[in-house]
C-alpha cells in the first residue's frame, strides 16, 4: 500500500470559556490561546506554548490542532493486501491540558467531554473538546491515579495508586468519593479497573493485586495473583467475562466470579510482556506485548493464540483497543505512533502522531473516535477514523 503523508493548515480560534461547563472543584491555572501557525511542510505540530498557569478554574489553552493522518501500510511478509476502501480520510487532533499534569490514562463520556488522570498533580481532567477547555478535581492528598472509566452510572472510576484506593468522582457535583484497599493488603500499585455485566467494578494492581468492588455493598475486596506481581490492563467481554495481563507475570488470567480465583492463560511467546487487553465482538482476547513487540489473540472458544509482529525494527506496543468494528489499536512507544490492525487483511496501518515523545500510555474510544493520553506532552489526541 502506498504511504500517503499529508498535513492540513488549520488556523487555530481563540477559546473562550465554556459557558455550559459544570461546576468547577478547584482552581486550576490557566494558559491563553495562542494562534497555532503550521507551514505545508511541517512535520511537527504544536499545540501549546510553555507559560507559567495562572487560577481560574475552566482553563483555556491553545486550540486543539488537526492534521490529516498519513497512514504508513504495513502488511505481513509476503502477504498481498488489497487495499482497503476508506469512508473519509482519518484526522488526527490534539488537545494541549496544563503542563505537568502527565495524563496516563483517559475516558471519553456521555456528555461528550472526556476524562484524563493527571498523574502527576494527583488530580482528574476533564478536557472539552468543543471549546479545549480543560478542569482538574484533586483526589485527595497523596493522590496518584493512574486509570480512569466511565461506569454504568455515568461516573468517572479512577484506580489510585497514591490513595491506595478506588476513587468515584460524580460528573455532575464533581463529588469525590474514596474506597481503601481492605487493611493489611499492603500497598497495591493499583493500575486499571473494568465493569462486569453486573455493575461489579474488577481491577489490578502491580504488586501482585487483583481484586471487585460492588457499589452496592461499598466494600472492596483484594486477592493475591497467582505468580504475584504484574497485573496490568483489564477488561470486559461482550459475554461479561472479565480477563486481565500480567507485564511482569507474561500471561493474561481469566477471573472465575464463582471462586473469585483468577486462571492463568500463557502466550505461547515466553516473556513477551503481556501490558494491556482488551476484547472483540465475539469474546477474543487482544493483547498488547510489550517485550515481544507483537499483537497477540487469544481465542476462549478453541483455546487458540495467534501472534503478529508490529511493523518496525524495535516496536514497544504499550496499550490496544478495539473499536466498534473490530477494528484493533495500539500506541507504539518506538515509533511514536498510533498503529491500527485490522483482523481480516491481517495488515498494519501506522499514523505517526504530530508531537514527538507522545508516548501515549493508555486508549480509550467512542464510535467515530480513538483517544489517547500523550503522557510525554501533556496532551490528549484522538483520531477522527471517519466510519
Amino acid at each position: 500500500m502506498t504511504k500517503v503523508y499529508a498535513v492540513i493548515l488549520l488556523a487555530a480560534l481563540l477559546l473562550v470559556g465554556c459557558g455550559s461547563s459544570p461546576p468547577a472543584a478547584t482552581p486550576t491555572d490557566a494558559v491563553e490561546p495562542e494562534p497555532v501557525v503550521q507551514e505545508p511542510t511541517a512535520t511537527v505540530l504544536a499545540t501549546e506554548t510553555a507559560v507559567p498557569i495562572p487560577t481560574p478554574t475552566e482553563t483555556p489553552l491553545p486550540p486543539p490542532t488537526a492534521t490529516p493522518i498519513g497512514a504508513q501500510a504495513v502488511a505481513p511478509e509476503a502477504t498481498a493486501t488489497p487495499e482497503v476502501e476508506q469512508i473519509a480520510e482519518p484526522t488526527i487532533i490534539e488537545y494541549a491540558i496544563p503542563s505537568g499534569s502527565r495524563p496516563h490514562d483517559v475516558a471519553p463520556a456521555p456528555d461528550g467531554s472526556v476524562w484524563y488522570t493527571a498523574q502527576a498533580t494527583g488530580e482528574l481532567g476533564r478536557l472539552y473538546p468543543e471549546t479545549g477547555e480543560t478542569q482538574h478535581i484533586p483526589l485527595g492528598a497523596g493522590s496518584a491515579p493512574h486509570g480512569v472509566i466511565v461506569g454504568p452510572d455515568g461516573a468517572a472510576w479512577v484506580t489510585d495508586g497514591g490513595l491506595n484506593a478506588i476513587v468515584r468522582v460524580d460528573p455532575a457535583t464533581e463529588a469525590v468519593e474514596v474506597f481503601p484497599l481492605p487493611d493489611g493488603s499492603g500497598y497495591a500499585n493499583l493500575n486499571t479497573a473494568t465493569f462486569d455485566r453486573n455493575g461489579v467494578l474488577w481491577f489490578t494492581g502491580q504488586s501482585g493485586v487483583y481484586g471487585r468492588f460492588d457499589p452496592q455493598v461499598g466494600q472492596v475486596e483484594a486477592w493475591s495473583a497467582p505468580r504475584g506481581n504484574g497485573p496490568y490492563g483489564i477488561a470486559t467481554t461482550p459475554g461479561g467475562d472479565v480477563y486481565y495481563a500480567s507485564l511482569a507475570g507474561s500471561h493474561i488470567a481469566h477471573i472465575d466470579f464463582e471462586s473469585n480465583e483468577a486462571a492463568v492463560l500463557e502466550p505461547p511467546t515466553p516473556g513477551q510482556g503481556a501490558r494491556r487487553v482488551w476484547s472483540d465482538s465475539q469474546g477474543r482476547i487482544w493483547v498488547s506485548e510489550w517485550n515481544s513487540g507483537q499483537l497477540s489473540r487469544y481465542d476462549p472458544e478453541t483455546d487458540a493464540w495467534q501472534a503478529w509482529r508490529l511493523p518496525g525494527s524495535n516496536p514497544k506496543p504499550y496499550a490496544v483497543y478495539v473499536d466498534e468494528q473490530d477494528m484493533v489499536w495500539l500506541s507504539d512507544f518506538d515509533a511514536n505512533a498510533m498503529v491500527r490492525f485490522d483482523p481480516n487483511q491481517e495488515a498494519f496501518e501506522v499514523f505517526t502522531l504530530p508531537s514527538p515523545g507522545a508516548n501515549v500510555r493508555q486508549i480509550l474510544g467512542r464510535p467515530g473516535e480513538v483517544w489517547g493520553a500523550e503522557s510525554g506532552t501533556d496532551k490528549l489526541v484522538v483520531i477522527k477514523t471517519g466510519s
